[in-house]
């Protein structure tokens, strides 16, 4: 995988446009002058998060055993998942539930919102796969969080400009990708798995 394609993939998996409406309705009970420091300290907290576990991935695979084939189906698991309510996203408040009142820490704008454990997997996945590439995958994941900073720290104007309904269809095809992608990390973990049995 290169790295133009990971840090797709990672953007595809924080899924920014899907955030929007979330973010502006955790958002709508700070005071507007608090919104965008809120916001940058979740985005932060969740790239420490992120660059956590990429930088950590191979040392928490070593201490729980891991072999690469299952992590790379549990994370196409859970990639279709999250993919899966992209597409067909619940009812009561999008993909990660219902909003709680008051200002938000972490929880759920810096994990899940952005650092979700899709993210987290595929970070651990990258670099099992390829461990000697740590440095391409931590500009990937600056690449896809900058890309998803700029996108979420102009949410409110994008929600005017395009409207729910194009966002909501934008987050739709997102997910569809997803899917996409989720299946194939699943098939490529079924394969390896089978060949290394065999």
């Amino acid at each position: 995988m290169t790295t133009l394609s990971a840090g797709i993939l990672l953007f595809l998996i924080m899924d920014p446009l899907g955030n929007v409406p979330l973010f502006l309705s955790l958002l709508k009970d700070v005071p507007p002058k608090r919104r965008r420091v809120v916001l940058v300290r979740e985005l932060l907290i969740a790239l420490a998060v992120l660059m956590g576990f990429l930088v950590g991935g191979q040392h928490i695979l070593r201490l729980l055993q891991l072999r690469q084939e299952s992590i790379s189906i549990a994370g196409g698991i859970v990639l279709f998942l999250i993919g899966i309510r992209m597409v067909f996203p619940p009812a009561e408040g999008g993909i990660f539930g219902k909003a709680g009142e008051g200002e938000p820490f972490i929880v759920p704008m810096a994990i899940p919102g952005v650092a979700g454990p899709s993210a987290m997997a595929a970070l651990l996945l990258l670099t099992n796969t390829q461990p000697g590439r740590t440095a391409d995958w931590a500009t990937a994941l600056l690449l896809a969080w900058l890309a998803t900073s700029v996108i979420l720290l102009s949410s409110t104007y994008l929600f005017r400009w395009l409207g729910e309904s194009v966002l909501t269809a934008l987050e739709r095809v997102m997910g569809m990708l997803l899917i996409a992608l989720s299946v194939q990390m699943f098939m490529g973990g079924v394969a390896a798995f089978l060949h290394m049995e065999v």
